[in-house]
């Protein structure tokens, strides 16, 4: 009987197909198949910036008190729908037409998160006229860039549970294979230009395989296998509506999300989306190359440069810190108008890095290297600041390393910290004196005592002044001996 019903429900699904539209049982329509649970798959990283929730909420949308307030119903006929979606499938390559399914979306996203447009449109105005440059290079349909909001929600640094980061949410072997680099300093997943020209090299190879963009988009989300497989399970069909019931769960509610996201961007003025004020353009910046190794915090010292500017337009530096590697150019980003005030002050900028390097407290030989990242457990009555000042890093980083939206911590919670010094427990912390303690002490100089019948430790330190049996212990290395030998030396240093 469960299988008669998983077989009734997936066969259901060809109702996005014209072609089949007569095989669908009557009693069941699409809109009642689209449910709640595809439509909380779809976004997953819109959900998980504001929510701070896993990727994928599986049941339902999980909203605040704040979110509920006002929500009206969407305004949004079907008919006027229908003509929307037809003017855009008539300008797009993309396989667009009505169905409820997408209406349901279209809705959804119209009326739990229209207030977070503004601030994604402006994030666009300076993404999107980057990505059309190499999209239309690679001959990819210049619509495609709304794939990375799907993807990102346009965060460089975003980076999923599974690992996937960056704007185009490149997993590290993909990424290997796509020629982009990480190492401790820099991700190149995260460089937004890099990663769109990696985007569209994968794009197309997927389109070479398929030779239909709808199912070039599934297989960039589940890979070109699931999407072979969903094709030969569903009897050969090469739509993506018929063969979106034998794909995986999230790559399902993937193409309505990326169809919804387009309608919206092509239809903002009607919605009343109004993009807030970008902060900066892309064409009013420009990069210059460095000579050292520099930090964001030093450029910004000197040349008196907003920081987290600095941060915006740099997000490939994991560290906020540019190395210098001469078989490598790596270069730094800065708004247009600000370049000539950093060239001016270029060498100042690179003297104060060489008195910051100059003051840094070297690692030992037995302790962890500097670059590399650590993983720190939260114990009662840790806070950031605490946390901060033991490794050497500021609060910002912490957070911007652990996507911390806030500074509560809780006990046992684990934390990337990459420390620029030495953080010792307070066991090593007793070692470290206790060896120095005695260093110090053989420097000093010392007086021979030879035991004599009936002495105890006790005995011997009242002979000398200021000094304690626990020292005499630790001078002669005699821990646990309760019985002296008579005969026996024993050095006594001066106080």
């Amino acid at each position: 009987m469960k299988k008669f019903i998983v077989l009734l429900l997936a066969s259901s699904f060809s109702m996005f197909s014209q072609a089949i539209t007569d095989s669908i049982p009557k009693q069941i329509t699409t809109e009642d198949l689209f449910s709640d649970f595809d439509i909380a798959l779809i976004d997953s990283l819109l959900m998980d910036s504001k929510y701070k929730s896993p990727l994928y909420q599986r049941f339902s949308y999980v909203l605040e008190d704040s979110d509920t307030i006002n929500d009206n119903e969407v305004v949004l006929s079907t008919e006027i729908l229908k003509e929307r979606l037809q003017h855009i499938n008539a300008k797009t390559p993309f396989h667009i037409a009505y169905n409820p399914a997408l209406e349901k979306v279209i809705k959804s996203y119209l009326k739990y998160r229209k207030r977070y447009y503004p601030a994604l449109m402006a994030k666009a105005a300076y993404y999107f006229p980057m990505f059309e440059k190499y999209l239309d290079q690679y001959d990819i349909p210049l619509e495609m860039k709304y794939l990375a909001i799907v993807e990102s929600a346009l965060d460089p640094t975003a980076k999923s549970r599974v690992g996937a980061t960056g704007l185009w949410q490149f997993m590290y072997a993909t990424g290997v294979q796509y020629n982009l680099k990480v190492s401790s300093y820099v991700d190149e997943r995260q460089d937004p230009v890099l990663a769109t020209i990696a985007a569209c090299k994968y794009l197309s190879n997927l389109y070479d395989i398929f030779g239909d963009w709808d199912l070039a988009l599934a297989a960039y989300n589940s890979g070109p296998g699931n999407v072979s497989k969903a094709i030969k399970r569903s009897g050969g069909y090469r739509n993506y509506w018929n063969i979106r019931p034998f794909l995986p769960t999230e790559t399902a509610g993937y193409v309505p999300a990326f169809y919804a996201t387009m309608y919206l961007f092509e239809y903002q003025k009607e919605h009343q989306l109004v993009a807030n004020t970008p902060q900066i353009r892309a064409f009013e910046t420009d990069t210059i190359q460095v000579k050292e190794t520099i930090s964001f915090e030093q450029i910004s010292e000197i040349t008196g440069m907003n920081l987290e500017l600095i941060q915006f337009l740099n997000p490939s530096y994991k560290l906020d810190i540019i190395p210098y590697l001469p078989e490598k150019k790596y270069v730094l980003t800065l708004p247009r108008k600000n370049s000539f005030q950093f060239i001016e002050n270029e060498q100042a900028i690179y003297a104060l890095a060489l008195e910051d390097a100059a003051k840094r407290e070297k690692p030992l030989p037995k302790y962890f290297e500097m670059d590399k990242r650590i993983r720190y457990k939260v114990k009662s009555g840790d806070f950031l600041g605490k946390i901060a000042n033991k490794f050497g890093v500021r609060v910002s980083d912490i957070k911007r390393w652990n996507r911390l939206k806030n500074s509560r911590l809780k006990i046992g919670q684990r934390l990337s910290i990459y420390p620029k010094k030495l953080a010792f427990t307070k066991q090593e912390n007793q070692k470290l004196t206790k060896k120095r303690s005695v260093k110090n002490a053989k420097k000093a100089a010392f007086k021979t005592y030879i035991v004599q019948k009936g002495d105890s430790l006790w005995k011997i330190s009242k002979k000398f002044k200021n000094v304690s049996t626990e020292e005499i212990k630790k001078w002669n290395n005699i821990w646990g001996v309760k019985i002296l030998k008579p005969g026996t030396k024993l050095k006594i240093y001066k106080s």
